[in-house]
């Protein structure tokens, strides 16, 4: 099992070479193709409350193509992978539709973890997407480079998300030189949670994978905070988590972890909704 297709999304008025450059070396690692994307939204043109399409028109459009065909020469110079397999697509539509639809090619999905400046027809919100493309997501911080994966720590709860983002990690875990399986527990329901980690360890092992268990007492931080810290301990790069969220009234909510992961994680995050 492995990652055949990695998509990196690229804002095009961000700074995200930091993130290409993971991108363009985890492809490396997997032997993966490699596609960025960047998109632009055609802002309407209101004349007395009437949209107006003639003026949708030449040179304003032409401008943002040549924004993104601009990006695309960027992106092309950077990630210049070791087995060259890169594509490049510029849209210009919403990039919240355009990584929602054409995540439909890619195995992993990379993306930053932070909103850039911009309204929805330039930035794209993370959160959103990793909610909606249906494919496993690789929160990436700002600041870092580079993903060894040498040691991934899994944070375990007994949820849907959380079974799919372990086998979702699979490819990951594989080439892990350790793999921990954490479960954040209360005095009370401990030894549930033990045979829980249990399980997932023998499900590891199954596909040639050795798993620590690791049950840790809730320190009444957040979760997360808790996890970030562990992994911070123990020289950990890589968090894998399920990731927990809705839609109601066109606003996302999301739990607690994925909240407190997206806004502050240190390490980079494999989720999976």
């Amino acid at each position: 099992m492995s990652y055949a297709t990695l998509m990196v999304y690229v804002e095009v008025d961000g700074h995200p070479k930091n993130r290409v450059t993971l991108a363009t070396e985890v492809s490396d690692k997997f032997k993966s193709t490699l596609i960025g994307l960047s998109a632009l939204a055609i802002r309407p043109l209101f004349l007395d409350e009437t949209f107006n399409s003639d003026k949708v028109s030449g040179a304003d459009i032409e401008q943002m193509k040549l924004k993104l065909a601009r990006k695309g020469d960027w992106f092309q110079r950077l990630a210049r992978t070791e087995h060259g397999k890169v594509a490049w697509r510029p849209l210009l539509e919403f990039p919240i539709d355009v990584i929602s639809r054409e995540a439909r090619c890619a195995d992993l999905i990379v993306l930053g973890r932070t909103k850039t400046a911009g309204d929805e027809y330039s930035s794209l919100d993370p959160g959103a997407a990793l909610l909606r493309i249906g494919r496993p997501t690789l929160i990436v911080p700002d600041a870092v480079s580079s993903l060894r994966a040498d040691h991934v720590m899994i944070a375990w709860k007994d949820t849907r998300e959380a079974r799919r983002a372990v086998s979702d990690a699979l490819p990951f875990l594989h080439s892990a030189r350790h793999v921990t399986v954490v479960g954040i527990c209360e005095t009370e329901d401990g030894d549930s949670v033990s045979k829980q980690l249990d399980d997932v360890a023998d499900y590891l092992g199954r596909h040639g994978i050795s798993g620590d268990p690791r049950v840790i007492a809730d320190r009444g931080a957040s979760a997360a905070e808790q996890l970030t810290k562990l992994a911070h301990k123990e020289g950990a790069d890589l968090l894998v988590a399920g990731a927990y969220g809705h839609s109601r009234l066109g606003e996302w909510f999301f739990g607690g972890v994925t909240r407190d992961l997206l806004a502050g994680s240190p390490i980079c995050c494999l989720m999976s909704h």
